[in-house]
């Protein structure tokens, strides 16, 4: 017996048990898999009738699966020596359920969404309810599920940062930052929270590692220069302002910044 066949006979008898643990598109594909075999092997007829018995076991099984006709509720037709047009039933039968696993990712997905939506509601209502320490467990129970996840700790420190709690803010996201430490959009909102809780020191390193990773945003220097201006740096204030007009000359906001520093750096 040819190599091909024993692995198209293996093939075959993991049909029912697959049909059995639900795993519709493994045995779908394993049938496939099945008959590509037997046709590219050169066989003998005893052979070749053992396998079409073989067929037309697992074909029935497919057949006789109530779950399985749900999805697919055309019955495959086989007769020996017509495999290839088996092969189109079970080719349609395969669309159809990778169409049914599409979608039943999409509700699996949104119910994930939804539910982690929730917990952060949660969250927040707890926060703004001063019941820090059962918020704290809502959020960490919620970033523990979905581990890895740095838009999501960004989220959590958002609303730790409209409640003021900005210390808690920094630790999520200086954590998310860790994870996706090419999110430019991390290193300016935890530039915006050390600033306000006066920690410019370590404000301006966070934006300055942004800066290695791009020059060409000018609200990255409009936030790095209204730190400046807060720590009372004129002429770096003046610096990270010209560099945002440079990039953006209708840029308002920058262009007052850039009068202010330049009034301070001439006594005027």
């Amino acid at each position: 017996m040819s190599g091909e066949l024993t692995k198209a006979r293996q093939k075959l008898s993991s049909i029912n048990s697959s049909l059995k643990m639900g795993k519709y598109m493994t045995a779908a594909q394993a049938l496939n898999d099945a008959i590509v075999l037997r046709l590219s092997a050169q066989v003998m007829k005893s052979e070749r009738d053992e396998f079409a018995q073989k067929l037309s076991d697992a074909v029935y099984y497919m057949n006789n699966n109530k779950e399985l006709r749900k999805v697919f509720p055309l019955e495959l037709s086989y007769v020996p020596g017509e495999e290839k047009k088996l092969l189109e039933q079970i080719f349609e039968m395969r669309k159809l359920l990778q169409e049914d696993v599409n979608e039943n990712a999409q509700k699996d997905l949104a119910a994930l969404e939804s539910s982690r939506a929730t917990e952060l509601d949660r969250g927040s209502e707890l926060l703004e309810g001063n019941q820090f320490d059962l918020a704290k467990q809502v959020f960490d129970a919620l970033v523990a599920e979905y581990a890895g996840d740095a838009e999501l700790k960004a989220d959590v420190a958002e609303r730790y940062q409209r409640v003021g709690l900005n210390e808690n803010a920094v630790g999520y996201l200086s954590t998310a930052i860790k994870e996706s430490p090419n999110s430019l959009h991390l290193y300016n909102r935890i530039g915006i929270v050390l600033r306000k809780m006066q920690d410019f020191q370590s404000a301006e390193n966070y934006y300055l590692k942004a800066l290695e990773l791009t020059q060409a945003d000018e609200y990255l220097y409009f936030n790095l220069g209204r730190l400046y201006f807060d720590w009372q740096r004129w002429d770096k204030t003046a610096e990270a302002a010209l560099s945002a007009l440079g990039l953006n000359p209708g840029f308002q906001e920058a262009r007052k910044l850039l009068a202010y520093a330049q009034k301070k750096l001439t006594g005027a």
